[in-house]
């Protein structure tokens, strides 16, 4: 939401599969750079525009949602437009596989 200009958007929606759970998370805020959308998942990375606006963060959000998602045995995906948005994505099994 800190992303999020005044008068922008942030939807939240979840939908059920066959044999998962998909939720996704959209605004329409500031956007990442393409080569910084993969480093935003790394811990303690913070993006040049939110150094340079300085938008208060520890860059540990997506990061964690990384770990937390993987240890579910999910995904998680992120694509950004810079001045448009940012969609994440994230899919949990409804039951974990069987090791």
């Amino acid at each position: 939401m800190k992303f999020t200009p005044a008068g922008g958007r942030v939807d939240v929606t979840v939908s059920a599969l066959a044999d998962s759970i998909v939720i996704t998370v959209a605004d329409t805020g500031a956007g990442i750079e393409l080569q910084e959308q993969k480093k935003v998942f790394e811990r303690l990375y913070r993006s040049r525009s939110a150094t340079a606006d300085q938008v208060p963060g520890t860059g540990l959000g997506l990061a964690l949602v990384d770990g937390i998602v993987d240890a579910h045995r999910g995904s998680v995906a992120l694509t950004s437009t810079p001045g448009e948005g940012t969609t994440v994505t994230v899919q949990l099994p409804l039951r974990p596989p069987e090791d």
